[in-house]
C-alpha cells in the first residue's frame, strides 16, 4: 500500500512515464522541467513500468494509452487490482475524446487526463490534483467546525477502483468511517440499516442508477436530508440537470479535483 507523502513542490514529485514515442517523450519531460520536475524514468512499455512499480514507487505515473503491450487503460487496472501500488496516482496523456475509450480509465480513478498535445497550464493543473491527492490535509474542514472522526460516508460506485480513489481523498481529508455499495438497490439496503452523514454516488450503475438513488433518498429513505455528492463522468446536459432537480448537494466530474471535492465538502457539511 502507498504510504503516506507530503509534497509541496512539483520538483520533489518522481514520475515514470509511459511513452513509447521518444519524440513525444521529449516533449512531455521538457514540459515537465519547465514546472520544476527533474525525477523521471522513462519506460517503453506497460511491462517496464511495472517492473519499475516493483522496485519502488513513483509520486505518480504518466502514460499513453496506445502502448506495445498493453493499453493505458488496462495499465491502470492492472495498477488498482495489485495492493501494492493500487494508489498511485495516474494520469493519461491521449488524442482520443470518445466517452467509450475513456470513461474506463475515468472509472479507474486517475488525478488527470491530458490531450495530446496538451499545453504546461494543462500538465500544471493535472500535477496540482496529484499534490493534493497525495497530501494529508484536513485542516480546512475541521476548523468550519466538520466532525471529521464521526462523519459516517456511503460510497456508491459500480467500480471498485473508483470508490478506492474517492475513498483515498477523502481520507486524506480527515474521514475515517466508510460504508460501500456497488449500485443504487445496494445502497438503499445500506442506508436501510444504517444512519449515514454523507452520500457519494456515482450516476451511470447497474440496477439503479445515481438519479434513481437520489430519487429513493429523498422520497422514501427515513434519512431524506442526507447530503448527495455526486461524482461523474456523465456529460448530457439534461440528465444532470434532472439530477439537480432530484435534490443532489452537489456535483463532481470524473477524473475530479481534490480541492474541488473539499470546497463542495465545506458547502454542504459546514454546520449552519
Amino acid at each position: 500500500m502507498l504510504a503516506a507523502i507530503v509534497l509541496t513542490a512539483f520538483s520533489e514529485l518522481i514520475v515514470y512515464l509511459v511513452e513509447p514515442s521518444a519524440v513525444q517523450s521529449r516533449i512531455i519531460i521538457a514540459l515537465l522541467g519547465q514546472l520544476g520536475v527533474t525525477q523521471v524514468r522513462r519506460c517503453n512499455t506497460a511491462a517496464e513500468a511495472l517492473a519499475l512499480l516493483r522496485e519502488a514507487l513513483p509520486s505518480v505515473v504518466i502514460s499513453a494509452l496506445y502502448l506495445p503491450d498493453l493499453s493505458g487503460t488496462e495499465l491502470i487496472r492492472t495498477m488498482r487490482a495489485d495492493p501494492d501500488f493500487e494508489h498511485v496516482p495516474f494520469i493519461l496523456v491521449s488524442s482520443e475524446t470518445r466517452p467509450q475509450v475513456l470513461d474506463p480509465v475515468r472509472q479507474s480513478g486517475v488525478c488527470g487526463i491530458l490531450p495530446k498535445p496538451f499545453s504546461e497550464a494543462q500538465l500544471r493543473k493535472a500535477l496540482r490534483n496529484t499534490l493534493d491527492y497525495l497530501d494529508d490535509d484536513d485542516a480546512g474542514l475541521e476548523k468550519a467546525g466538520i466532525d471529521l472522526e464521526g462523519l459516517r460516508v456511503l460510497i456508491v460506485d459500480d467500480s471498485r477502483s473508483a470508490r478506492g480513489f474517492i475513498r483515498r481523498v477523502l481520507e486524506n481529508l480527515g474521514i475515517r468511517n466508510f460504508v460501500e455499495a456497488e449500485n443504487g438497490v445496494a445502497a438503499v439496503a445500506v442506508m436501510a440499516e444504517n444512519l449515514v452523514d454523507l452520500v457519494v454516488t456515482d450516476y451511470n450503475m447497474p440496477e439503479m442508477d445515481g438519479k434513481a438513488l437520489i430519487d429513493h433518498i429523498r422520497h422514501k429513505s427515513w434519512q431524506n436530508s442526507v447530503p448527495v455528492l455526486m461524482v461523474t463522468s456523465e456529460s448530457d446536459q439534461g440528465r444532470l440537470a434532472a439530477v439537480e432537480e432530484a435534490g443532489v448537494s452537489g456535483i463532481c466530474d470524473k477524473p475530479f479535483e481534490p480541492a474541488v471535492v473539499k470546497a463542495l465538502l465545506l458547502k454542504i457539511l459546514q454546520p449552519q
